[in-house]
């Protein structure tokens, strides 16, 4: 007769701390105390900001250690080395909020991405400032669509509202999936590290209407997307994750434009899974993503 499997819950713990000796075999010191099994460790000293980055993924046998004792004991390990840390049950999915504007591509990448099971994620709203109609031939899966037009003057209670949204929904990641409205300072500094944006890598080169007819003119032989954290400067958020594509002198505008959201469809789905699996720390103006 074969034994039934225990249950194991496994964790995914995220940390900076000023970078001193002991930090590493402190950690692993007392997760061995709580039974708890690494799978995955790695690690990384800022010799600038001599800030020390760690991600350590473990798993716990199921009643041996509950998540409420490594919370304490990881609290007074975070009062000893004056570190910044998260403690996340892999199991459960981070919810998020998309919002999107009248190009879809990222949005549906994103749904399909979720719907077999490559995201895990738990979408639970959808935001635009076009109506459910621009996206009839989309299904939505349930999820639930907020058409939230926007004005100038009708912006701050149209922000507020999406702030709404985010808490009520208990979402803790906006992605804004190719949403063509500037976020005003305030809303950006309250998503701040919790909201991922993707663009064009054109910038600051190419702004404004028309990217790649601007960069078919300038004969422009690299194109690319960035995906970043939102902050009070909107497109210059620490970077999580880019890529380009070679272009030549035979593509076409419309070259451009096809290529470049083929970019920034998988770049943005790179970032958005690099977040949900706590990869990537913010470090000032940058990110450390450790990538698998």
């Amino acid at each position: 007769m074969t034994a039934p499997s225990v249950p194991q819950t496994t964790y995914v713990l995220t940390l900076s701390c000023p970078n001193r000796p002991g930090i590493v075999a402190a950690i692993s010191g007392r997760l061995a105390e709580l039974n708890a099994n690494i799978t995955e460790a790695q690690q990384f000293d800022d010799r600038d900001s001599t800030i020390f980055f760690m991600r350590i993924v473990f798993e716990i046998t199921g009643g041996q250690t509950g998540t409420q004792q490594l919370r304490d004991t990881l609290a007074v390990l975070g009062a000893t080395f004056s570190m910044e840390w998260a403690l996340h049950d892999r199991s459960v999915k981070p919810k998020v909020l998309l919002m999107v504007s009248r190009f879809d591509h990222c949005l549906v990448d994103l749904l399909y991405r979720w719907r077999i099971g490559e995201l895990s994620i738990a979408p639970v709203a959808i935001v635009s400032n076009h109506p459910r109609d621009v996206f009839a031939d989309l299904d939505f899966y349930g999820i639930p669509f907020h058409h939230l037009p926007v004005t100038k003057d009708t912006k701050p209670a149209q922000e507020a509202r999406i702030l709404e949204l985010f808490a009520a929904t208990g979402a803790e990641l906006v992605i804004l999936a190719r949403y063509m409205q500037v976020l005003s300072n305030e809303m950006a500094a309250s998503l701040s590290g919790h909201c991922i944006n993707i663009h064009h890598s054109f910038l600051p080169g190419f702004k404004g209407a028309r990217p790649y007819h601007q960069a078919f003119a300038r004969g422009v032989k690299l194109i690319g997307a960035t995906a970043h954290y939102v902050t009070r400067d909107l497109d210059e958020g620490p970077i999580i994750e880019q890529d380009v594509e070679r272009i030549s002198h035979a593509d076409t505008p419309d070259d451009l434009i096809r290529k470049g959201r083929d970019i920034e469809r998988r770049v943005l789905a790179c970032a958005v899974r690099y977040h949900i699996e706590r990869r990537t720390i913010i470090n000032g103006n940058r990110t450390v993503v450790f990538t698998p």
